[in-house]
């Protein structure tokens, strides 16, 4: 299916770089969407499963909550919330930074742990219908052309 009929758009685009643009937005969207409905029956959002995938990627070490920030794919996200939600949740843990009293820590829990492992399995079946769609070649090429795009 065409971004236009996706749209419903009628007229032509005014170039090549509008289409993309805008294909790229409702791309970004749909996935949004597909992850946002994955995690819903876990109560997790997009910003937490971030934080949590950030965390695993440490562990055993600690992370600074200003390191998770950087590195967050939302960088519109509070990640001091988002860590306040998560520890409710019991999925991480908060300890105040042994060299820098005004930092703070956070470390993955091993339910946390438990979760994501929970969640790799859905993310791997839809990464197996996404490359019906794409080839492995095909999916290199686009992430190249988006890191240029970035550039």
């Amino acid at each position: 299916m065409s971004i236009e009929t996706d749209i419903k758009q009628s007229t032509p685009f005014k170039s090549p770089y509008h289409r993309v643009m805008v294909n790229l937005i409702f791309t970004s969207n749909w996935m949004a969407a597909s992850q946002m409905h994955m995690l819903k029956p876990f109560g997790l959002t997009l910003q937490q499963y971030n934080v949590l995938r950030i965390l695993r990627g440490q562990y055993p070490e600690p992370v600074k909550v200003s390191d998770i920030t950087e590195r967050m794919l939302d960088k519109m996200s509070n990640a001091s919330r988002l860590v306040d939600k998560l520890l409710a949740k019991k999925l991480v843990l908060r300890t105040e930074c042994p060299s820098d009293r005004r930092a703070v820590d956070v470390l993955i829990t091993e339910e946390g742990l438990a979760l994501l492992n929970k969640l790799d399995v859905y993310q791997t079946e839809w990464s197996e219908i996404q490359r019906n769609k794409l080839t492995e070649e095909e999916a290199i090429y686009l992430s190249q052309l988006l890191d240029r795009l970035r550039e």
